[in-house]
């Protein structure tokens, strides 16, 4: 079985893009937690993107609606899994990533923290650096436990050891000093110890604060078999992101090629032919996997409805740096097309996108006032431009006059801000 580049497209719109609209075997998204569980995780490294990727989905919900779900219902949680990237993902889920993903990637991080300790010069010295290891743990979580939520800087000043500094061993621009209390951070949300709560300020603002994990989970997040957990979000993953390939899978998750395999070997799997060549240019067909049943086929079968064509034909969307959709398979050229130098950094992080028909088509961004600027790529008519620009106008509404600036610039980023 062959599945097109269209036929991709279309689904994408359909299952990740438009879901505030009622379609053939699926219903409408209504809140975030809808929408977050439709697209598994959304990426949360960049404060403002979780919002955004909710707000251009479903037109009815609001930058309020979001900061609820994640800090009072605190039904969706921020999570360091897959990839080493912070996620949201919905409540239920954190079991599965955190057996699934988060455990490795904490090894991984403990080990590379050690071997700092160990090898760079610090201040002060570190003579045994496994007893400051988990003494710096065992002082954040006491302080945590006294005052409750607290901010990095809040942190180091009631944790003295998360001052403990490396210092530079280069003349290199990059290379400067830096405590442990960012590394430490990411070890200890890896494990399940603490959790990324709500910012400062600004529903924006990348300065947020930390709590403790028991806060959220007071029994502890559940204990799952890491190899059921791995299937279980494979299976999540095809159901979203499906039809798509092994290399595709492996990249989201951050898994060798073992590991994937193993997690595949447990799913009703049917094996396709996909298309990953750009829209326009010659077919390029790989080997590819789908779920059986209504996850996986019928996700397919459904697209032919009419319905499905009055959506696909005059969608748009705004997408936010990061988002699920863009970062979500590592062959990116049949939504993508020629235009990934302008849009993604040098280190493949994705800037904010526009979207037609399934495709991107250009970039945009806010500025200081709130307003959202934007600009097309590509030739894609008037009644796309309109569109676009009635999308962006009701991003600004959103926004109320709250601007942001994203943490990963790309190159047509820069151009935007500068010329508003």
């Amino acid at each position: 079985m062959r599945i097109t580049g269209e036929q991709r497209r279309r689904r994408l719109v359909a299952h990740q893009l438009a879901l505030g609209v009622d379609l053939p075997g699926r219903r409408a998204a209504v809140s975030p937690e809808d929408v977050t569980d439709r697209l598994v995780a959304l990426h949360a490294t960049d404060a403002p993107s979780v919002h955004l990727a909710v707000l251009a989905r479903v037109p009815g919900l609001t930058v309020d609606d979001v900061r609820a779900a994640l800090f009072e219902r605190r039904s969706l949680v921020k999570v360091l899994g897959m990839r080493r990237t912070m996620f949201v993902v919905p409540r239920s889920v954190v079991p599965v990533v955190h057996a699934g993903a988060s455990l490795t990637v904490a090894a991984r991080l403990r080990t590379r923290l050690l071997k700092e300790l160990a090898t760079l010069p610090t201040d002060p010295p570190v003579a045994d650096p496994g007893a400051l290891l988990e003494a710096a743990q065992a002082q954040v979580r006491a302080v945590l436990a006294e005052h409750g939520p607290l901010d990095g800087a809040e942190l180091a000043r009631a944790a003295p050891l998360l001052r403990t500094a490396f210092l530079p061993t280069t003349d290199k621009v990059w290379d400067v000093r830096r405590t442990l209390t960012s590394p430490l951070l990411s070890l200890l949300s890896a494990q399940g110890d603490v959790v990324r709560g709500e910012p400062r300020g600004a529903w924006s603002s990348p300065r947020h604060v930390w709590s403790l994990m028991s806060d959220w989970f007071p029994d502890g997040i559940p204990v799952l078999d890491e190899d059921a957990a791995r299937t279980e979000l494979a299976r999540s993953w095809l159901a979203a992101f499906g039809p798509a390939t092994v290399a595709d899978l492996k990249w989201w998750t951050g898994w060798n090629l073992g590991q994937t395999r193993r997690a595949l070997a447990d799913l009703d799997l049917r094996e396709v032919e996909v298309d990953v060549g750009p829209l326009g240019g010659d077919a390029v067909v790989v080997d590819g996997v789908m779920l059986r049943g209504p996850e996986g086929d019928g996700g397919l079968e459904g697209l032919d409805d009419p319905a499905v064509d009055a959506v696909v034909e005059q969608h748009v969307a705004l997408l936010p740096t990061l988002d699920p959709t863009v970062m979500g398979w590592t062959a990116r050229d049949w939504y993508l097309g020629p235009h990934r130098p302008l849009l993604f950094d040098s280190a493949g992080n994705a800037g904010a996108t526009v979207w037609w028909q399934g495709r991107v088509v250009g970039a945009w961004t806010a500025l200081p006032d709130g307003e959202v600027v934007w600009r097309i790529l590509e030739d894609v008519g008037t009644d796309a431009r309109a569109a676009v620009a009635a999308e962006a106008a009701r991003l600004t509404g959103l926004l109320g006059g709250v601007g942001f600036t994203p943490g990963y610039v790309t190159p047509l980023y820069r151009e935007l801000r500068a010329t508003g």
